[in-house]
């Protein structure tokens, strides 16, 4: 790099608008900095040929147009991970007009390694030093305009979750953008052995490889030729004389083993660290002595290896009692005033002003669903999505995939897994999207197979609206323990029968935070307007419908087809069948088809306990709503797609049967 110049303006901006590529480790508030940016003018979609997340927006500031690419996060431009390598090539590829690196002003030190490689590629560079009012909380103060001066890069404090920092920000990025910012950045040195063959390689690849050198920087790929990058090996194969200088590189990393006893990549990323940690002392004030935090207090409790479990535990088991509690409640408040009353009057209105026919099948399907989804489905789902909210907003989740790691890796997966299968007590489609921060294909498929298995908000309104309150929360709680065993089994079979290795889990757990109530209730009302938006009209379709069918008999002739299956091996009653068929456009549909076919929301009328788990079995564990169907089409294709939901209703058949055989056994049913 030349430091006396400036960076030169690139393709975007000469199009009249600026590309910025925001950079960094996970967790480090790039994302909320993205969103600050970018507001609603976002799109998501995935990098080409690839199942990673690429998400990127605009925004006007000054009367200029910003495209701004959230890239994955990652914690060095090594190529080991898919996430590393997609970052790298967009950097020195993509040609964005700036890269804002986004680091944590309290754990500097660590993040100044990405910063390092950033600089190596004579990267357009702005820092965004964020977090500092974390930071500040730990008695961390960064001095911003001496670690600017230091790195010759701009330096931005900022604090992304307020949007303190974020203008000064932008106008740096527009600053450097069009040449108006005199950058004289570091240059990265190594030891002087080191040094001296990265120099020698310099010039080799400058005359050698001039093709190659054009793209990339010289010492850049003279650096990563003595790291062993297979990437830039691969490229340089491809040059007429690549065979050449792989081979003196060879002779320099050899001589530089022997020098240090230590391979070459090794003594490469320990210089970059020494020359990270330096940096970080000089600018880094420690101005209290280090409290442990109530944070950190709290922290060494919910990662214990012993009572992080029994927290763990605790927490989902408290979760689900309490969206039964409430939902229990507000069922019972919403039924009387609706089924009671304004239904009934309902009916007798559209029977004076509608033919017969059709007021029946308008009030007793239409409204019926409208009821039904109010009384049944609501009271659970809200708080539901609250509760969950809560663990997202305060940091918990993160700790329990920390937790979840060693018993995910029995099933071929690592810590990041259980993530994806926590999200999936919400909602599949986003837990089996959330599969692709899986490294490889393997974990990704093995873990949308397992997601789908896990009771979705809407299988746990049948099992907490139909088991939780008509047998006890107990026995709702021995279905989800069930489930976690069934899951389990399924896992280690998939584990056995799928080639591959599980990869070690590397993940940041963000510090915890007050939830803001604010935010939560925010999330939860998306969530439920969602909720009422897509799934009320689906509802209140298949409820028409249903009744359509139950007015013309029809129903009478596909329940009586279905008996073999339904009450033969089932042994539930014959009008069970048509909600199961109905519930594959949403799983909370046939519990509010169960209660139009059976004309009561009173389960315990039409079916025994036994009854209960079986149809409640049966629902949690059959073909996935078809949204999720959608999902793993997308992800997997159509034959894998395919072949997740036959095993699914495979398993749900065989498990239902084997359960209404065994269970009155122990039940008085």
């Amino acid at each position: 790099m030349n430091p006396d110049n400036n960076v030169p303006l690139r393709d975007g901006r000469r199009r009249g608008e600026i590309t910025v590529a925001l950079a960094g480790n996970a967790n480090v508030g790039k994302s909320v900095i993205f969103n600050q940016l970018t507001g609603l003018n976002q799109t998501v979609g995935n990098w080409p040929g690839k199942t990673v997340e690429r998400a990127e927006g605009t925004l006007y500031y000054e009367g200029r147009r910003i495209r701004v690419v959230d890239l994955p996060g990652t914690y060095s431009l090594s190529a080991f991970s898919m996430e590393e390598l997609i970052a790298r090539e967009y950097i020195a590829e993509g040609n964005p007009d700036v890269v804002v690196n986004v680091v944590d002003a309290s754990a500097l030190e660590r993040n100044l390694y990405l910063t390092m490689q950033l600089l190596e590629l004579n990267t357009p560079l702005v820092v965004a030093l964020n977090q500092i009012d974390f930071a500040a909380k730990k008695g961390v103060r960064i001095d911003a305009d001496k670690l600017s001066k230091t790195l010759g890069v701009p330096v931005v404090p900022t604090v992304a979750t307020s949007g303190i920092g974020i203008d000064r920000l932008l106008a740096e990025i527009v600053a450097l953008a069009e040449g108006n910012v005199k950058l004289r950045p570091i240059t990265i040195r190594f030891g002087r052995e080191v040094e001296e063959h990265i120099k020698r390689l310099e010039k080799i690849i400058e005359k050698a490889l001039p093709k190659l050198a054009s793209r990339y920087p010289a010492r850049w790929l003279a650096v990563k030729l003595v790291e062993r990058d297979e990437e830039v090996q691969a490229k340089v194969l491809m040059e007429e004389e690549g065979r050449e200088v792989l081979s003196m590189v060879e002779s320099s990393i050899g001589d530089i083993e022997r020098l240090h006893g230590e391979p070459a990549p090794i003594v490469i990323a320990s210089e970059r660290y020494s020359l990270a940690a330096k940096i970080a002392d000089s600018v880094t004030a420690i101005v209290h002595p280090p409290k442990l935090t109530l944070e950190e207090k709290l922290d060494s409790i919910t990662t214990h290896k012993v009572l992080g479990y029994l927290v763990l535990s605790g927490i989902l088991a408290a979760m689900f009692t309490t969206i039964f509690m409430v939902g229990g409640f507000l069922a019972e408040l919403l039924e009387p005033p609706l089924m009671g009353a304004a239904l009934p009057w309902i009916e007798r209105i559209s029977s004076r002003l509608l033919p017969p026919l059709v007021s029946e099948i308008l009030t007793r399907g239409g409204l019926m669903g409208v009821v039904a989804g109010i009384t049944i489905a609501l009271p659970y789902i809200m708080p539901f999505y609250f509760l969950l909210s809560l663990l997202e907003d305060s940091g918990y989740l993160p700790r329990a995939a920390f937790l979840l790691d060693n018993p995910m890796h029995k099933l071929g997966l690592h810590g990041k897994a259980s993530i994806c299968l926590l999200l999936g007590f919400g909602c599949s489609v986003p837990a089996c999207l959330g599969c692709r921060i899986m490294e490889t294909q393997r974990e990704r498929l093995l873990g949308g197979f397992l997601t789908v298995l896990v009771p979705c908000a809407a299988r746990s309104i049948v099992i907490l609206s139909l088991v939780g309150r008509y047998i006890g929360i107990p026995a709702a709680l021995g279905i989800y323990a069930f489930d976690v065993a069934l899951i389990f089994l399924l896992g280690r079979l998939g584990y056995r029968v799928l080639p591959g290795e599980p990869i070690g889990l590397i993940m940041e757990v963000p510090p915890y935070k007050k939830p803001s109530i604010k935010a939560i209730s925010r999330k939860t009302w998306i969530r439920t307007r969602e909720f009422i938006f897509v799934a009320f009209p689906i509802i209140v379709f298949g409820s028409i419908i249903l009744e359509a069918l139950h007015v013309t008999g029809a129903s009478l002739i596909a329940s009586r087809d279905m008996a073999p299956i339904i009450s033969g091996w089932l042994k539930l009653p014959e009008i069970a069948g048509i909600p199961l068929i109905f519930g594959i456009l949403r799983k909370e549909l046939t519990l509010i088809l169960l209660a139009e076919v059976s004309g009561t929301t009173d389960f315990s009328s039409v079916l025994t306990p036994t009854q209960m788990i079986v149809f409640s079995l049966v629902s949690m564990l059959y073909i996935p709503c078809i949204a999720t169907i959608g999902t793993l089409v997308k992800e997997y294709g159509l034959r894998k797609a395919l072949v997740i939901s036959a095993v699914d209703v495979a398993l749900a058949l065989a498990i239902g049967g084997a359960a209404a055989r065994i269970l009155p056994i122990f039940m008085a049913v």
